[in-house]
């Protein structure tokens, strides 16, 4: 299966700003490996690894930022991955590279944040 990179990064970003964490995790692996230094701070761990422990994280920062919105950027597009770039509700600017196995679900990702 071929992954429509832009299809994708539209509906990643409608998924975000819906905050329906069905709709985002539908995205995503039973069996992702997520990493992000912001989740150390809210689930102790810069690796989040399963959809429910990211289903966790993302619940818990969601809550902490009711008026959270990406707005995509750029997409990067290689071998059965991508790079989203976007800005965040506060203009941090910030990145995701997404790993996708042949049915189209991510298996890693990664997020990396601009200092604001």
């Amino acid at each position: 299966m071929s992954v429509d990179y832009d299809n994708f990064a539209c509906e990643w970003e409608a998924a975000w700003n819906s905050h329906d964490l069905d709709r985002i995790l539908s995205h995503y692996s039973a069996d992702i490996c997520f990493r992000s230094r912001k989740a150390v701070g809210l689930v102790g761990t810069g690796e989040v690894t399963g959809v429910n422990a990211l289903r966790d994280y993302w619940a818990r920062a969601l809550i902490k930022q009711p008026d959270l919105k990406f707005e995509v950027q750029h997409v990067f597009k290689g071998h059965m991955m991508m790079v989203i770039t976007y800005l965040n509700h506060r203009g941090v600017r910030a990145a995701e590279t997404l790993f996708f196995d042949e049915s189209g679900q991510v298996t890693r990702a990664s997020a990396c944040h601009a200092d604001p």
